[in-house]
């Protein structure tokens, strides 16, 4: 397998990763056996084992009939990575940068609500091994920590904070102050996610755990919110599951934005950060990726939502081929939904994104076995990415390129071809 006293490790500027898969190897002959099998299904069977039903539901739940969810997966499966031969990878490097970040990896923690429904000490794990590992972490305004505990348990790591917008311009401005104030470099706006998706399973298990009193500390410690409730004569320790869904509707409040909104919170957040980056999340059409441009922003989050907010909607890797062709050499691009490994990381890299967010995974890590499952899951990434760019043959991040791939045809048309014959 991996030599780990290859002579070219030392002269890496990543870690061998890819040591991380001799060290499982390994792990028979001192008693011991892996933490669990990485492998996307079986991930998803551990963690469904390890969760509440409502847990399980939330975590792995999508919009209507989960025909987004499938045509991500299907997208990646249409695209095939095209090895090369008797190229020197002894010391290829993984690393990246984002933002003026210097990390691993272009793979990044994908802001994640919610994390006390998985893990009782919720979003701190997770912050603590995105730091270990130099992997940018985002938080959710979702999160179900105070923001300043996250900021700390992330330590020096790179991280941003992902924006779910009120319509209470002053809990805005205190969000964005409070995010800055804890160390995080830029701000993500989540644009399709103002009102959640028809979730099937979620609406039949009365399954929305801020409804419940669990979850909404990042709100509660907020002292404009704070303010709010007391307006409203709520106390969150005598009545958490009012003082929840008071946060919560805050947050996804069901009333939508317009890009006339979007200079307003630009200056806000410029203002408080000195001018960090902006972005925003969730774009995938062209015309969306345009207005983004002439908006100015630092970067978009090509992304579907995992397939979470609209049913039968294009596939982000389908989204992202053709906003790259069209704005690509104009702004910092970026990629979520639907990846399950380092071949689908590469995909993506290779259509034209920048940088590449990971979520599902560590979720599922995170609820079999809390800071060891998401240390175990990323790790495992990182070595499934490193080997990958070493049998590929390629030395580094900037040499993955749309000439590193094919495409198939589009899986409905070879559906329908099949059956005509």
């Amino acid at each position: 397998m991996s030599d780990p006293k290859n002579p070219n490790i030392a002269s890496r500027n990543t870690p061998q990763w890819a040591l991380y898969q001799r060290e499982l190897f390994w792990k028979d002959n001192t008693g011991e056996l892996p933490p669990f099998s990485t492998e996307p299904g079986d991930l998803e069977d551990l963690a469904k084992r390890a969760l509440t039903i409502g847990g399980w539901y939330y975590a792995s739940s999508n919009a209507g009939q989960s025909y987004t969810h499938l045509a991500n997966r299907q997208a990646f499966y249409r695209h095939r990575i095209i090895p090369r031969m008797l190229v020197d990878t002894n010391t290829r490097d993984t690393k990246t940068t984002i933002f003026g970040h210097k990390v691993s990896a272009p793979i990044g923690f994908a802001p994640i609500g919610i994390n006390k429904i998985y893990n009782p000490l919720g979003e701190l794990p997770v912050a603590k091994v995105a730091k270990e590992l130099n992997l940018p972490y985002c938080l959710s305004t979702a999160g179900s920590n105070p923001i300043e505990d996250v900021g700390a348990a992330n330590g020096e790591g790179p991280r941003f904070f992902q924006l779910y917008m009120p319509h209470d311009d002053e809990l805005t401005i205190s969000l964005l102050t409070r995010a800055h104030d804890s160390g995080f470099s830029a701000c993500i706006l989540t644009l399709d996610t103002w009102q959640l998706a028809w979730r099937h399973h979620d609406a039949a298990e009365s399954n929305y755990a801020f409804y419940h009193g669990i979850g909404a500390d990042l709100g509660f410690s907020d002292p404009v919110f704070q303010k709010r409730m007391k307006e409203k004569g709520i106390d969150p320790k005598k009545q958490p599951n009012e003082a929840g869904a008071m946060w919560i509707d805050n947050v996804w409040h069901g009333r939508a934005w317009s890009w006339e909104k979007m200079p307003w919170l630009m200056e806000q957040w410029r203002r408080i950060s000195g001018g960090k980056p902006f972005c925003l999340k969730g774009i995938q059409s062209v015309a969306d990726a345009k207005k983004a441009v002439e908006l100015g922003v630092d970067g978009i989050v090509v992304s579907n939502h995992a397939g979470r907010q609209v049913d039968g909607a294009i596939a982000s890797l389908d989204a992202l081929e053709k906003i790259v062709d069209a704005v690509g050499d104009k702004t910092y691009i970026m990629f979520d939904s639907g990846v399950r490994g380092a071949a689908d990381v590469f995909k993506a890299l290779a259509l034209g994104a920048k940088f590449v967010f990971v979520g599902r995974l560590w979720v599922w890590g995170l609820s079999i076995k809390g800071e060891l499952g998401v240390r175990h899951v990323m790790k495992s990434l990182l070595a499934d990415f490193d080997i990958l760019m070493n049998v590929a043959g390629f030395q580094s991040v900037d040499q993955i390129t749309k000439d590193s791939i094919e495409s198939l045809p589009n899986s409905a048309a070879m559906i329908a071809e099949k059956s005509r014959l």
